[in-house]
């Protein structure tokens, strides 16, 4: 069962809307309040999708697809971080439906995403990640990212969820 990695159209506006969510609820189960993650809507996000692709932005979306469905979507694009230096890029969100995590779905999206940011002058990419999610860590260490000592507050319905910040040298 190969992977298909290509360029998110409008047409794939549902399905990652689809995997956004089910993906944040699958992944965040226990470690943001369910309240929060029952709440989230399909509809909305693909509403949030179609604005971000029709906005012009520097953002590349990737899906993935496996026996023609799409499965797996991630992003990436300019670092957020205020006073980024050139040649820094982040990953905004690589995201798989839950049934197909351990598939080799997000392996195959996270090679394209960071071949992708290589190929466009990217020297660093960085990515943010919750400090007790531990599956999506241990994801990240085995591609190459490691934390650099940066955490962040988040908070969710008055619960604290910090993030740690990772980084992977792009170029070789």
């Amino acid at each position: 069962m190969d992977v298909r990695v290509r360029d998110m159209t409008l047409d794939d506006v549902e399905a990652v809307a689809t995997i956004r969510v089910r993906g944040w609820q699958f992944a965040y189960d226990g470690l943001m309040p369910a309240s929060y993650l029952d709440a989230m809507s399909v509809e909305e996000d693909a509403a949030r999708r179609r604005e971000f692709l029709k906005d012009g932005s520097v953002v590349t979306n990737l899906v993935a697809e496996r026996d023609g469905e799409v499965v797996g979507w991630g992003c990436f694009g300019p670092s957020r971080d205020e006073g980024r230096p050139a040649g820094l890029c982040e990953l905004y969100a690589i995201y798989v439906l839950p049934d197909r995590v351990s598939t080799g779905v997000g392996r195959a999206l996270m090679d394209e995403l960071t071949g992708r940011a290589e190929a466009d002058g990217f020297e660093r990419m960085l990515l943010w990640v919750l400090k007790e999610n531990d599956r999506a860590r241990r994801f990240y260490g085995k591609a190459g990212f490691a934390p650099d000592g940066a955490e962040e507050p988040f908070e969710v319905e008055g619960v604290k969820v910090p993030e740690v910040r990772y980084a992977r040298r792009l170029n070789g």
